[in-house]
């Protein structure tokens, strides 16, 4: 069959102008502005994400990378997002269940795991992550990676033999693990991590519940306390998320959304991999810190002032109810709660 030369002049312009449409979509340059609660000790897994997402999307995705308090505080991120301030944002829930409610529970609450593998676990298959998105979703943020921390103990200035050695120390923590201390009477406040070292070298606090010995080497936190203490509550002591505002999101291709999350899964599971490695080898050094571990006694003691905050998080909402619900239905499959 013959086309006609209108047939034809048509057909190619648009298949032309289709061409042109696909480049020009394709070759708009997103440009992202992304924030980590990390300081520039994540330097190299930062700039192995900007190199992974550049070459990955021949150049349509370009993130600009910040850390720790260089343009909002830690605790701002989700709003910060979802006003645009920044585009993308890597943080913990934990920094700011005011506003996303479930976020205490999402961040890690004491008792709710005991390694890596049962944390992915109860996240993936067992329907908290869903719940946590439809959170967040309801805050103007897109949730689009999950990451996991590490080790979880306390750093002090003065050494740790028992609970009642904290009684006399102010300590920083989030909000799960603060009220846990608090039904022991240990004063807390919270502090930023960028912060954390003026504080612990002014007396404004006397340690802090942050992370493990190699978050504390890269603050520089061995200079101003060197008691690391064992506290046994929770590992890994926290997870990662990673949102990104729903406008810039909506702007990006499908492919562009495939290579950004990808990308992102992979940054979560390094900064994850580095915790873990160097963790690890700051205890076997055994230089930096002076380590001890919280007497079994006291550490049980803890453990049992835990669970009363799962009911009282669990009261909050209904949402907050069914995650509980998961974590509750998970620890008596793997024995830590009778049924």
């Amino acid at each position: 069959m013959k086309l006609s030369t209108f047939v034809k002049s048509a057909l190619a312009t648009s298949i032309a102008a289709s061409v042109v449409a696909s480049q020009f979509a394709y070759s708009d340059t997103v440009r992202l502005r992304m924030h980590t609660f990390y300081g520039t000790e994540v330097d190299q897994m930062a700039e192995d994400l900007q190199e992974r997402v550049e070459e990955a999307s021949d150049g349509s995705i370009r993130i600009q990378f910040f850390y720790g308090g260089e343009l909002v505080d830690s605790d701002q991120f989700v709003d910060s997002v979802a006003r645009g301030t920044i585009d993308l944002a890597h943080g913990v829930g934990s920094y700011w269940p005011g506003t996303v409610e479930i976020g205490t529970i999402e961040g890690g609450l004491p008792g709710a795991w005991v390694n890596v593998e049962e944390a992915r676990d109860i996240f993936a298959n067992q329907g908290l992550e869903e719940l946590v998105s439809e959170a967040y979703a309801e805050q103007g943020v897109e949730v689009i990676g999950r990451g996991f921390g590490s080790d979880y103990g306390l750093l002090t200035r003065e050494p740790v033999e028992s609970l009642e050695d904290l009684k006399d120390m102010r300590i920083r923590a989030t909000s799960s693990i603060a009220t846990v201390l608090d039904k022991f009477d240990i004063p807390t406040t919270f502090l930023p991590g960028e912060e954390l070292y003026v504080g612990l070298s002014t007396g404004v606090i006397d340690g802090a519940v942050y992370g493990g010995p190699v978050e504390y080497e890269q603050l520089k936190l061995q200079e101003v306390a060197e008691h690391y203490t064992d506290i046994n509550l929770l590992n890994p002591g926290w997870t990662e998320i990673a949102f990104v505002n729903p406008r810039k999101w909506e702007s990006m291709s499908e492919e562009q959304q495939q290579i950004l999350t990808e990308a992102i899964d992979q940054y979560l599971l390094d900064v994850h991999n580095w915790l873990e490695e160097g963790n690890q080898k700051i205890i076997d050094e055994g230089t930096l810190f002076q380590f001890a571990t919280l007497p079994e006694e006291d550490s049980r003691r803890l453990a049992e002032a835990a669970l009363p905050i799962w009911e009282e998080e669990a009261e909050r909402s209904e949402r907050n109810a069914k995650a509980i619900e998961i974590l509750i239905n998970n620890a008596k499959e793997q024995g830590r709660l009778s049924e």
